[in-house]
């Protein structure tokens, strides 16, 4: 039979189960077993895609269109998995489907309860995704904290699994914290509290993940196990590491895949560790460092642009360089009297991320235009691409009034536009351009450079496209449009002529970013501000 892993968290939220569940697929994968992850959040919203960044972090995108939780992006990053709208249940999903079955007369007129009708349908979504029969074990990250009255239902249908698959079968880790209190004292009431809670609801957990700050000695994880009923080996250390990529072998060294693989009575296989040691060794030994401005909309909440910051350190990796990230509020520019010169001094490269809504869009513009002028690297992502056309229209073709029909749909000349098939949609949730495109991109341009290939495949989340009207005078004015769709109908990126190194892409390559395979994008991007920094 596979085997189930339920991750789940106590005493508090952001805790980083989302990194200690994609950890232990990492290390599963390291040992050659095929692994498959779930992320389940209680919230009420059907997908993220209609949430602000600053609710829930960033919007990740799967190849099918799924606009999905940023764990997504951890599980991508750290395991193989083939990710997809199956790998995403929300409490919006669940009660959406269980109302229409009801409405379709699909119960036979019974009552509708949470257990089993809710209950069921969450387990038979957990399961659609553990059935593949070349999956050999599942790990369900449930989001939230145990106690919340949202994950109430998840946690019983984890436990009801637990009880038909057996517990060599499916087992339960537990994310705790364990605080300090003035004076360095470490406390581990917390973590016996929310053990309890998880043990009330009917689930014993086989393993703890102790989340804090330093190492914790060998006295105290016995002491923990000796009032949680779990095995001392089960108790691990998940102190602060310096970089997230370092958690596989935090973990390794502690022997908890050693342990899980011994509970599910599977036998164990070597493990394969040394791309992990590389990418550790890449980031925290660098040979070299560069400095990149990323000029966005929200900059306030890291995870906004979580997909962001993790391919521009595996660009970094790709060149065992250091990277150091100068985070700018686009309408911290928007001042005419705003200095860019001292803004961007020693600036090896610009990023302009994507974005929605008409704040902080005149500084994303004023930054475009600076990194063309002096020859800086940039790289635009999605609006950034959009921000770079306007820019042009503006700068070379003296189109002084040129706009995104987003923010001004009077514009004389509106460079950017609405796509054709967007025009009548009135609902926002999952309506965008969403999933992944194929593209062929131009010869002898960045791009094509970047990819080695003709045709790529990315990832899209966007309403907006470059104005085909006004491509054949940006074309002439030699704005380099180096991909488009198949067809050739719609621009997928674009570059600057005469310039150092130059990218724009309507889609998001970011979401494609492993720090054992850094994007070709990424990567390049790295290697031209390097390039810049030396000059």
């Amino acid at each position: 039979m596979r085997k189930l892993l339920f991750v789940t968290g106590g005493v508090c939220s952001s805790l980083g189960k989302g990194i200690a569940a994609s950890s232990i697929g990492a290390l599963m994968e390291a040992r050659g077993f095929a692994v498959q992850m779930v992320k389940i959040d209680p919230y009420l919203n059907v997908d993220a895609g209609t949430m602000s960044p600053y609710q829930h972090g960033e919007v990740y995108v799967t190849d099918d269109g799924a606009e999905t939780d940023l764990d997504l992006g951890n599980y991508g990053r750290f395991t193989t998995a083939k990710l997809s709208r199956a790998n995403s249940i929300t409490t919006g999903q669940v009660y959406k489907s269980v109302i229409e079955k009801e409405r379709a007369g699909e119960y036979l007129g019974r009552t509708v309860q949470v257990v089993p009708h809710i209950t069921d349908e969450i387990k038979q979504r957990i399961l659609a995704v553990a059935s593949n029969p070349e999956v050999d074990m599942t790990i369900v990250e449930i989001g939230g904290t145990v106690g919340d009255i949202e994950s109430v239902p998840f946690l019983e249908a984890c436990r009801q699994l637990i009880h038909e698959f057996g517990k060599q079968n499916a087992i339960s880790i537990h994310v705790t914290l364990v605080p300090s209190v003035s004076g360095g004292e470490i406390k581990t009431k917390p973590t016996q509290h929310a053990v309890k809670e998880l043990q009330e609801v009917g689930i014993q957990p086989d393993a703890l993940i102790l989340r804090s700050t330093k190492p914790l000695s060998e006295g105290l994880r016995h002491k923990i196990s000796l009032f949680t009923n779990v095995e001392e080996e089960g108790v691990i250390s998940g102190y602060d590491a310096p970089t997230i990529y370092e958690v596989p072998l935090v973990f390794y060294n502690q022997k908890l895949d050693t342990f899980l693989l011994r509970k599910m009575n599977v036998e164990s296989r070597h493990a394969e560790l040394g791309k992990w040691e590389t990418v550790v060794q890449a980031v925290t030994k660098p040979n070299c460092k560069v400095k990149i401005a990323v000029v966005g909309k929200y900059m306030d909440l890291h995870d906004s642009y979580k997909s962001i910051w993790e391919a521009l350190c595996h660009g970094g990796i790709a060149h065992h360089a250091g990277l150091e990230i100068e985070k700018i509020d686009s309408s911290r520019l928007e001042d005419p009297n705003a200095d860019l010169g001292a803004v961007f001094k020693d600036i090896h490269g610009i990023l302009v991320p994507g974005g929605f809504g008409e704040r902080g869009i005149e500084g994303m513009i004023r930054a475009a235009r600076y990194a063309r002028e002096h020859g800086i690297p940039y790289l635009g992502i999605c609006l950034g691409m959009q921000i770079m056309v306007i820019e042009y229209a503006r700068s070379v073709l003296g189109w002084q009034d040129a706009h995104s029909t987003e923010f001004n749909k009077s514009t004389p000349h509106p460079v950017v536009c609405l796509l054709e098939e967007q025009t009548k949609i009135k609902n926002y949730g999952g309506t965008m351009r969403l999933g992944a495109y194929d593209a062929i991109t131009r010869p002898n341009s960045f791009a094509r450079s970047a990819y080695g290939t003709e045709k790529i495949s990315e990832r899209h989340r966007h309403r907006y496209e470059v104005n085909n009207d006004a491509r054949a005078e940006l074309e002439a004015h030699h704005l380099t449009v180096s991909a488009t769709t198949p067809n050739g109908e719609l621009v997928e990126a674009c570059e600057w002529p005469n310039h150092r190194w130059s990218v724009g892409v309507q889609f998001h390559p970011e979401f494609k970013s492993r720090p054992t395979s850094p994007h070709p994008l990424f990567r390049e991007f790295i290697k031209a501000a390097l390039s810049h920094s030396e000059s």
